[in-house]
């Protein structure tokens, strides 16, 4: 098990435009060879946008991008129409395939925190395609099978447990709280990336909530 904290992520995004950006694994100008991927996952990006802020319409291919809404809504509209409010409880999935254009913005008058994960494909090309999934339960994991791979969602009161799937890749994301791993603490925005997890437990050492990634080996 191999802990990442908070205070490691890259500092990005554009703070007059009123972006913050936290990055997990190497992106822009933050070129970390040893840090390409984990797994499926290339990117766990933390963004916070002030209210009216946002990203530009900008391009993307050949990506699984997935987006988790922490605090505010998340405004979403893409080249092939879709246009829709994120809140959080929702997952959002964008499969950008041979390409797409989208646009996100906070056009509420709240802050906007949300969780963006970007997975490689088993394979390139395709169509896009979009869905967003309103409220998911935490007994109901969210496939990405384009990606080989399985989201999990956690919710945990203080004291409460819960069972880290095993897989051959495990990537867990603190998105609130603290949690005991093993013998690691972790806290908000801590991840944790687990090869050939078996009999894994984690443990709330205050309400939690934390987002699992199983994936399969790459082919």
């Amino acid at each position: 098990m191999d802990v990442r904290r908070a205070a490691e992520r890259y500092p990005g995004g554009d703070a007059a435009a009123g972006i913050e950006s936290w990055h997990a694994f190497s992106f822009g100008p933050h070129y970390d060879p040893d840090n390409l991927r984990f797994g499926a996952v290339i990117a766990c990006n933390e963004e916070r946008l002030a209210p009216g802020a946002g990203f530009d319409e900008h391009p993307h291919s050949h990506t699984e991008i997935v987006t988790w809404v922490v605090e505010g809504e998340l405004t979403h509209r893409d080249s092939k129409g879709h246009e829709t409010t994120v809140r959080p409880g929702d997952v959002q999935r964008l499969s950008a395939a041979a390409g797409v254009r989208h646009v996100e913005r906070n056009d509420a008058e709240v802050p906007l925190t949300f969780v963006q994960m970007w997975l490689a494909p088993l394979k390139p090309g395709g169509e896009p395609s979009y869905e967003i999934v309103h409220g998911i339960a935490d007994s109901t994991p969210y496939a990405v099978p384009e990606a080989g791979a399985m989201l999990h969602v956690r919710r945990l009161g203080a004291g409460e447990r819960t069972a880290v799937p095993d897989g051959a890749y495990v990537y867990v994301h603190v998105v609130r709280g603290e949690v005991r791993l093993g013998d690691a603490r972790l806290g908000a925005a801590d991840a944790a990336r687990i090869t050939d997890a078996k009999d894994l437990e984690a443990v709330a050492l205050t309400p939690a909530e934390l987002l699992l990634w199983e994936m399969a080996p790459p082919l």
